[in-house]
């Protein structure tokens, strides 16, 4: 029988040979939509609110916060590209982790993924009801009672807007996952477009004096004012939860996660440069809506901000829609390794999705959107994603020294440098997290070991693979045979010819989804 640490850090073997995990999820995302679902996750409501929090901690110097955050964002989405191509399979870092860190150490990935994406679907969802209230109001004269506005401890019942949102991404995705990508390449479009508008209108009250005290607080106010805008490009990884579900995964996850990050850093840096270039930097502290008041200061009129209002809506439809998509992804290829009920990888043969587990997690997500306040929400996303970024660069460091063979269509450079300063930039960034933050993320972590101690470990797949013999490990990380366990499986009863190596076969209910009659 193995033991506990055996048990606790056995990893999952990965495709070889250029092979993909096989999956009764549709391959029907193509690099630009991949694109885009990385663009669609990342650029929402940071944009069009974070200069008010970030100009008067950088001033103008701002710029440099919006490029350091791009890199440091940068560095963790390089080693998301080098592990999507040679581990192109659903669940984000959570499936990485399994392949390289251990069994456990996905749980504890897994915890940080759930806050990452549950959460702050819901976060998204409660701020997207505000602009709608706006908006309609300005258009129509029409306005949400109060009562059906707010969370009860607002002073509301339930925020209406908030899961008719979540309700209305949940029917998307139901629906299936080539309209839904189609449905936020368009949104994506959209905003941009919009943001574009802005910068076209705002550069007509260009002022180069804005810039003349272009660093008032120096190389610190530079460096606070990149912890705050950081946060802004929290959904890049988004990507890397389409694995199962991406045409040519291993060529085009890595293209799409480099092409969302150069994208989304040039639209900030513009958006930021414009907006100093038209409003000085004393203007920004604790304006609200800010793009949308720029725009109506230098044409005297509220229209502009009506658009900008519009774009924020759509924007953070997208949003909402990408980061309830990567949840329900995360939770499939949890359940397909036996981490989480087989009802979260049941696919509906006819629209190749995983409706119940679609439908279970906009439930959850609606009612927490609908009850709960955006402040409570929004508190615990960014250190489950800095974690995650974290177990993602230690990965990346471990896969090529257990498996430097296994093919990999994008290679980070310069050896460990860039992982090893993705989880300094992390750590550096966390340190400055209210310790109430990092108490209760302990908390909800010691929660999800425990439950895959009790329950997780006893169902895993892998382990009862282990178990019956089909996969023979001697220890962490190794087969009986000597060869490393993110590379071949040796099938038990299977005889091995002196200088042979065992042909890999894929292991039953290791890649395969449900196929939505409950039973794998």
């Amino acid at each position: 029988m193995a033991s506990l640490r055996e048990q606790l850090f056995r990893v999952k073997p990965v495709p070889r040979d250029g092979g993909e995990s096989e999956s009764a999820l549709k391959r029907s995302i193509g690099l630009f939509q991949l694109t885009m679902i990385g663009v669609g996750g990342t650029i929402g409501t940071g944009i069009f609110f974070i200069l008010s929090e970030a100009v008067p901690v950088a001033g103008p110097a701002v710029i440099w916060s919006f490029i350091i955050a791009g890199v440091v964002a940068g560095l963790s989405i390089l080693n998301y590209a080098e592990l999507a191509s040679s581990v192109p399979v659903s669940g984000s870092s959570y499936s990485y982790a399994y392949s390289t860190l251990g069994e456990l150490p996905a749980m504890v990935v897994a915890a940080c993924l759930l806050l990452e994406y549950g959460v702050s679907t819901a976060a998204v969802a409660v701020g997207w009801s505000q602009y709608v209230n706006q908006f309609v109001k300005n258009v129509f004269g029409f306005e949400f009672p109060p009562e059906l506005l707010y969370a009860p401890e607002a002073g509301g019942i339930v925020n209406l807007p908030a899961v008719i949102l979540v309700a209305l991404c949940g029917l998307l995705l139901i629906r299936g996952t080539s309209e839904s990508a189609i449905t936020n390449t368009v949104m994506v479009i959209i905003k941009i477009a919009v943001l574009g508008f802005f910068v076209a209108i705002g550069l007509t009250g260009w002022n180069a004096d804005h810039f003349a005290d272009f660093a008032p607080f120096g190389l610190t106010g530079i460096m606070t004012g990149a912890g705050i805008i950081f946060f802004s490009f929290v959904g890049l990884d988004a990507v890397a939860t389409a694995g199962d579900e991406a045409k040519n995964p291993r060529r085009n996850m890595p293209i799409a996660l480099i092409s969302a990050l150069v994208i989304v850093t040039a639209v900030y840096v513009l958006v930021a440069v414009t907006a100093l270039g038209a409003q000085s930097p004393e203007r920004f502290e604790g304006q609200s809506a800010g793009l949308s008041a720029i725009l109506e200061n230098i044409l005297g009129a509220s229209w502009p901000g009506t658009v900008v209002a519009a774009g924020a809506i759509i924007s953070i439809f997208s949003v909402t829609l990408v980061v309830l998509y990567g949840q329900t992804r995360i939770l499939f290829a949890m359940s397909r390794d036996g981490m989480a009920p087989k009802v979260f990888q049941r696919v509906n043969p006819r629209t190749m999705t995983p409706v119940a587990n679609t439908i279970i997690v906009s439930v959850a997500v609606a009612i927490l959107a609908g009850v709960l306040p955006i402040n409570f929400l929004a508190e615990m996303t960014s250190i489950g994603t800095l974690a995650a970024f974290i177990s993602v660069a230690l990965a990346v460091m471990i896969l090529r020294r257990r498996e430097p063979d296994l093919e990999r269509k994008f290679h980070v450079p310069f050896g460990p440098v860039i992982p090893i300063l993705s989880i300094v930039g992390c750590l550096w960034i966390i340190k400055d997290l209210r310790p109430i933050t990092i108490i209760v993320f302990a908390i909800w972590t010691v929660v999800v070991v425990a439950l895959y101690l009790i329950f997780g470990r006893k169902s895993s797949v892998l382990g009862e693979q282990i178990k019956t013999g089909l996969i023979v490990l001697t220890g962490p990380g190794k087969y009986a045979d000597g060869r490393s366990a993110a590379g071949e499986t040796r099938v038990a009863g299977e005889a091995e010819e002196p200088g042979r190596r065992a042909e890999p076969e894929a292991a039953p209910g290791a890649g395969l989804a449900d196929d939505g009659r409950g039973e794998r």
